[in-house]
């Protein structure tokens, strides 16, 4: 079992615009070979923050306007906020807050062996990242600069504790970068 973090980022190393949109990334629309069924397929829990929940809300579970779809995933879902959210019906939602630490206990023993992702934002990727519970780093860079928003991981991570373990290409416009973190 390891504990992912896999998202996608701008060039210019942030996740989501100041206002928590990920329209700069869906005008891509799927990655040609991409990796995602087969990272989905070995993952048994998730983690996301409360603004990447939100968005799923807003943009594709419930859009205003417009016929939304069933919650995306099987496995279940630690959604971290301090705040009240809208559930969605029939979906194993469970909201927390506080330490990263025994969310991730309880995320493993769910997990049946399965891996974790954590889903983003990349504040609670650090968060997982600073109690040593993130063994992988996977990134899917997309040809755009949005000059500023959510950062991929915020933090000062300058003494490099990451081991490249690969990296691809997928159709002309994305490349992934999968990291180990190296500990101690």
């Amino acid at each position: 079992m390891k504990t992912q973090y896999y998202t996608a980022s701008s060039l210019d190393g942030f996740i989501a615009t100041p206002q928590h949109s990920l329209e700069w990334l869906m005008q891509f629309g799927e990655a040609p070979g991409g990796g995602y069924d087969e990272f989905i397929a070995q993952v048994g829990a998730l983690a996301m923050g409360a603004h990447t929940y939100e968005w799923l809300l807003r943009h594709e579970i419930q859009p205003p306007g417009r016929p939304g779809k069933p919650w995306f995933y099987a496995q279940p879902t630690w959604v971290f906020s301090s705040r009240e959210l809208p559930r969605v019906a029939g979906a194993d939602i469970r909201f927390v807050q506080g330490d990263v630490a025994p969310v991730h206990a309880q995320m493993a023993r769910e997990a049946g062996g399965r891996n974790l992702w954590i889903v983003g934002g990349g504040e609670l990727a650090a968060r997982f990242l600073d109690a040593g519970l993130l063994d992988e780093v996977i990134v899917t860079f997309a040809p755009v600069a949005l000059g500023g928003g959510a950062p991929l991981l915020p933090r000062d991570l300058s003494k490099a504790p990451w081991r490249l373990l690969s990296a691809r290409a997928f159709g002309e416009v994305f490349a992934e970068l999968r990291y180990a973190v190296r500990r101690g």
